[in-house]
């Protein structure tokens, strides 16, 4: 299996993830109900997120914590919800790729969702 290695590889896997968060029972209602998710908009921001994330580029703009920080004042994101969050993310990461790269891609995935789940702790 190929690791991560450019822009597609990246589409592919936020495209899979997606499928997958956007039928979870637990964490789908953020995405469908809550927020109202246009997808349109929302997946291409998440490519540059994490082709820059990954792969060094420059072209995501933006500050996901402000987005989260919204969400949960409208429906609070628990720590099983990160978590859900992670397992999905990483499941697709191990589906898809193998190497250095998707080990960085579940390594950063944890890195945010724990300094998320602090934040937003200190929020309450």
């Amino acid at each position: 299996m190929k690791d991560i290695q450019n822009r597609d590889d990246i589409v592919l896997l936020v495209d899979k993830f997606y499928a997958k968060v956007l039928k979870d029972e637990l964490i789908g209602v953020f995405f469908i109900e809550i927020v109202k998710l246009d997808t349109k908009v929302h997946i291409p921001i998440m490519y540059n997120f994490w082709e820059s994330t990954l792969l060094g580029s420059r072209n995501y703009q933006g500050n996901p914590m402000i987005k989260h920080i919204q969400l949960n004042r409208m429906k609070a994101i628990k720590p099983e919800h990160f978590e859900r969050w992670i397992n999905l993310w990483e499941e697709t990461v191990i589906e898809n790729f193998s190497g250095e790269k998707a080990s960085l891609a579940i390594q950063r995935a944890k890195q945010i969702g724990e300094l998320m789940q602090h934040k937003l702790k200190e929020r309450l």
